[in-house]
């Protein structure tokens, strides 16, 4: 070894040493076994659907057994649920019931929908999901993004003031299109469609839609009667000036005793959370509070009579279990449309969803299966589009109350589903007299959690590019629309992908002293480049049309700036090329036809064209192209190091 790095920095040409055979395993590289062919991928992809299908032979009651399995967890755990889990999820349940109650009428508000919908959007989903999904700590029900974001896309279509019925039908149909995508992604394994809305996307969208959220809040916080239906913070900004003005100009008058309320509760609900911050045994504190808010804020009402004097109350509140909507749903007129909600919609409450559930499993050291997710929530949304439900996910607010409440299983989202279901035959009357601020107050205090500043300031630091899709999202939201701030980030996402793509890192490399590892001579200044060799990797996965003419373009480049360095050292010039194609895992005809032509152009001023440890399927193609034919069977090798250890060897001819 020590001789062979002695004969690098002394020989400049190949003269004068001693071929060597010992340690070349080119014929490994060169014969391996055919690839699989694109049929037989699709085949192994459907295989590897083990979520519905085990590899395992069993008879025919086997199978059956393992499908209702995979499709329905709860059949698997349920024969191990011990007795004490219960009092746990009970609990836990309990806990869930009294946060979800108040936030689903909240949330069912910002969809513009009537309270009752909210209520049974956390009854049929809950449930369904308890028995499909594979995450333990999920709590499902309505959400602020994803309600803010059926209200700002189909009121742009019909509007929910004048015509009820058929916003609130065209709501139920883009729910089921949701739910239909969502199934989709999961029996076809297509999770990899939600994964382009990345994660610093999804941070800064999450904190615009928080601000818009809130800025619409300030509807009911100050009792206004008029607002807009925009969702940019312009508009609702001008939108509360003007009412303001109005109905304090006007005959019609304002009352200050709903930001009263409002904001006195809404003092409340942070301090409830403040205080369960600092004592983590009282994180029931800030799950119970909205309930004690609504209870207090409806006695207050009620007894001062204060909707005689301008206070904003809810009214009345449908009672009974969910009813059928099978016939509502509307499959004429603008289907289209209802289908791109449902698939935009589809794709954040699975991203929050999924983000969610895995952050808590990773706590609790168990593995939460995305397809199974997916097809557990399309699944509970189709049977929710029925039932009078609209979009449901999973709430990151609600499953940290469940997880901190000590949830066991999913088994709480039962109790909590049959909590809301008591409310809704027995209470809900008793909300007559809840006062619109109060709801605006609860969905106010949720919203602290959906700003992460904090992380922000973290894909600064990390990803300036990451920092720009984050950016893009959250000002997209904010001054144009959800919908604008989603195609922003995504946008910028692909953009990013198709850069570096594009153009792709070309790297030098060089010896490390005492190693046969051959590094980038910029990232590790100490590597020593071999004289007259000039080793280059392509830092890309796969060369093709997008970027095989730059790669080719790059190399020749170095190629002429190692040849002007040699000439002014007086050490020869450039004699052998070696390509290390470790990184490249696929390569289509026009990068074979940037290789073939690199070939020729070196061929012609006399440099070898070597190359190394070339992928399963890269091997395969420029094997069929008959590009190793072209350079000689000779130069393909393992490692670098073989590589150069045979040029060093003369172990080919340089012209």
């Amino acid at each position: 070894m020590s001789s062979m790095r002695a004969t690098e920095q002394e020989t400049l040409g190949f003269e004068d040493t001693t071929p060597q055979t010992e340690g070349s395993h080119s014929h490994w590289v060169l014969n391996p076994p055919n690839p699989p062919s694109l049929w037989n991928n699709l085949l192994s992809s459907v295989k590897d659907t083990k979520f519905l299908f085990s590899s395992k032979k069993k008879t025919c009651h086997g199978y059956t057994i393992s499908f209702l399995e995979s499709l329905f967890p709860i059949i698997s755990w349920c024969r191990s649920y011990k007795a004490s889990y219960f009092k746990d999820d009970l609990f836990a349940g309990l806990t869930l019931a009294s946060l979800s109650i108040p936030q689903s009428i909240g949330y069912a508000n910002l969809a513009r929908l009537d309270p009752q919908y909210g209520l049974y959007t956390s009854v049929v989903p809950p449930l369904i999901y308890a028995v499909m999904g594979s995450s333990r700590e999920v709590a499902i029900g309505p959400v602020a993004v994803v309600s803010l974001l059926i209200s700002s896309q189909v009121s742009t279509m019909i509007d929910p003031s004048s015509n009820p019925d058929a916003y609130r039908n065209f709501v139920f149909t883009a729910t089921l299109f949701a739910g239909i995508f969502q199934v989709a992604f999961g029996v076809f394994r297509l999770g990899f469609l939600v994964d382009f809305l990345s994660h610093a996307a999804l941070v800064g969208f999450m904190a615009g839609a928080a601000i818009i959220i809130g800025l619409q809040q300030l509807k009911g916080l100050l009792g206004l009667s008029h607002f807009t239906s925009n969702t940019d913070v312009v508009s609702v900004i001008g939108s509360v000036y003007k009412s303001l003005h109005q109905q304090i100009t006007s005959e019609e008058k304002w009352s200050p005793l709903n930001f009263i309320i409002g904001s006195s509760f809404l003092i409340f609900l942070l301090l409830a959370r403040f205080i369960s911050r600092r004592n983590k045994k009282l994180f029931w504190l800030p799950a119970i509070a909205p309930l004690i808010s609504v209870v207090l804020s409806t006695l207050i009402v009620y007894l001062s009579k204060a909707d005689k004097h301008g206070v904003n109350i809810i009214k009345h509140i449908k009672s009974g279990l969910n009813p059928s909507s099978v016939h509502q749903l509307q499959f004429h007129g603008h289907v289209g449309q209802a289908a791109q909600i449902g698939l935009i919609s589809a794709v954040i409450a699975l991203t929050e969803a999924i983000a969610v559930g895995r952050s808590f499993a990773t706590i609790k050291g168990y593995h939460l299966d995305g397809n199974r997710e997916m097809l557990a929530m399309g699944c509970m949304n189709i049977a929710g589009s029925l039932t009078s439900c609209y979009v449901a996910t999973g709430s990151f607010s609600r499953t940290a109350v469940n997880f901190s409440a000590g949830c066991k299983t999913s088994i709480s989202n039962i109790v909590m589903g049959v909590t809301v279901i008591l409310c809704l035959e027995l209470f809900t009357r008793l909300l007559y007299y809840t006062p619109m601020a109060i709801l605006a107050s609860i969905i106010l205090s949720a919203l602290p959690g959906l700003i992460d500043i904090n992380e922000a300031c973290y894909i600064w630091k990390l990803d300036k590019l990451d920092f720009l899709a984050c950016a893009g999202a959250f000002f997209g939201v904010l001054f144009k629309s959800v919908e604008t701030g989603l195609l922003i980030a995504v946008s910028i996402s692909f953009a990013k992908i198709l850069i570096q793509s594009i153009r792709p890192g070309i790297e030098i490399l060089g010896r490390v002293p005492r190693t046969d590892a051959f590094c980038d001579v910029v990232q590790y200044p100490m590597a020593i480049s071999t004289p007259s060799i000039l080793v280059i990797r392509i830092s890309s996965g796969s060369l093709c049309f997008a970027n095989a003419n730059f790669v080719r373009e790059r190399i020749l480049k170095l190629i002429k700036k190692e040849e002007v360095e040699l000439n002014e050292a007086a050490k020869g010039r450039v004699k052998a090329v070696i390509l290390d194609m470790t990184n490249l895992m696929n390569v289509d005809t026009s990068g074979i036809l940037a290789l073939e032509e690199l070939h020729k152009k070196l061929h012609t001023r006399g440099i070898q064209l070597a190359v190394v440890n070339p992928r399963w399927l890269l091997i395969h193609k420029l094997k069929l192209a008959h590009f190793v034919e072209k350079i000689g069977k000779e130069l393909v090798f393992l490692t670098v190091a073989e590589a150069v250890d045979a040029c060093l060897a003369s172990k080919f001819s340089i012209p």
